[in-house]
């Protein structure tokens, strides 16, 4: 299948700055949101899905993108969460055996619009050395005093509560109701392959809207608790926070992912920022200062903890660091079983060096059953 007659398209950056490229298709259409872009060479269908990118025009890195094609099974969460896709080459075959359709398919009927032959080394190497920003994608290429108005009504992900778009509306469960731990998650954007490592180390799941009340929570009479990942700034998430504190101080285990690790940090009084420009690949360095081990992993963040108010909070002890900036990657409470990273040791997709994250989280709720 191959489309000769594809639309213009253009890329239109908050600053002004515009690259062009084509429709992912015959699709006509215009995408807004924050242009981010993520390194990975796998796992596009994972990235789409994830909610973390909520709002978010994703720049592939790679330059083939859809010639594996899609699975049904290989998602994060109910559909697609990122705004738009900007790419270099659209694979529209695949070539996976086992793949249950291609990508445009997948696309198309998650009404995702998408954009190709753009020149992503360029545009990434403008993004790194601009900051991340607002963006638009559109096959209005002769409209652009129009669309730079369009642009100019796109808030701001800084100060951007998004966990509301992709929380659970009703508590849920997952896993096995006859396992012998109880774990409740508040769920501010959670991915499907977090809930997979909880359940296959034996854990039954509750899982609890974004801003559930602690006293809810603790009703269902909980082995731990977990706050998951999530999109957006975690500054406006005065419930998640709130909650925090309260699982704090019930002195039973608590572990946060990516989003949960900023939410714990700002229940023990740490500020955060965001990032001039995230971090988003698969391949991401990062040390493990209790052990002194290197870990490659899965990261996806536009905001992080401040590292000084960190070190000089009485509470906390730095874990893990980011090799590349120096960020924080993962703390814990000195005299609690609390404890956060900032990056995914779920993976889905990138390597799994962080999955004994989940062990340890395993193994301090069963020192205290016993």
């Amino acid at each position: 299948m191959k489309y000769h007659s594809k639309k213009k398209a253009l890329i239109l950056l908050a600053d002004g700055t515009i690259f062009y490229g084509k429709s992912v298709g015959k699709k006509e259409g215009t995408a807004v949101g924050e242009v981010c872009f993520n390194t990975g060479m796998t796992g596009y269908q994972e990235i789409f899905t994830d909610p973390s990118y909520y709002g978010q025009l994703m720049v592939t890195t790679n330059a083939h993108i859809g010639n594996y094609g899609t699975m049904s099974d290989e998602v994060e969460s109910d559909g697609t969460k990122i705004a738009g896709l900007i790419c270099k080459n659209f694979s529209y075959e695949f070539s996976r055996p086992g793949a249950d359709m291609s990508l445009l398919e997948f696309l198309d009927k998650n009404d995702l619009f998408a954009i190709s032959d753009v020149d992503t080394r360029a545009l990434v190497s403008y993004i790194r050395d601009n900051g991340a920003m607002n963006a638009l994608i559109s096959t209005r290429v002769d409209e652009i005093d129009a669309l730079k108005e369009e642009l100019k009504q796109v808030p701001s992900m800084e100060g951007l509560e998004l966990s509301s778009k992709v929380s659970t509306k009703e508590p849920y469960y997952y896993g096995d109701e006859n396992a012998e731990i109880k774990i409740s998650a508040l769920d501010i954007g959670i991915k499907k392959n977090i809930l997979r490592n909880l359940a296959k180390r034996g854990a039954y799941i509750k899982v609890f809207p974004y801003n559930t009340a602690f006293s809810e929570m603790k009703k269902w009479n909980p082995d731990g608790y977990f706050i998951s990942n999530g999109p957006g700034d975690p500054e406006p998430l005065s419930d998640a926070i709130e909650a925090a504190k309260e699982m704090i101080q019930s002195d039973k285990p608590l572990f946060g992912i990516c989003l949960g690790h900023q939410v714990l940090a700002l229940a023990n009084g740490v500020s955060t920022y965001k990032m001039y420009n995230g971090h988003r690949g698969i391949n991401h360095p990062i040390l493990n200062l209790v052990t002194g081990k290197g870990e490659i992993t899965s990261q996806n963040h536009g905001f992080a903890i401040n590292r000084e108010e960190t070190e000089a909070n009485k509470d906390l002890e730095i874990t893990h660091v980011h090799l590349n900036d120096n960020t924080v990657a993962g703390i814990k409470m000195k005299d609690k079983d609390v404890f956060s990273v900032q990056y995914h040791p779920e993976a889905s997709p990138g390597p799994h060096d962080a999955e004994y994250l989940f062990d340890q989280f395993f193994e301090v709720i069963q020192t205290g059953r016993n």
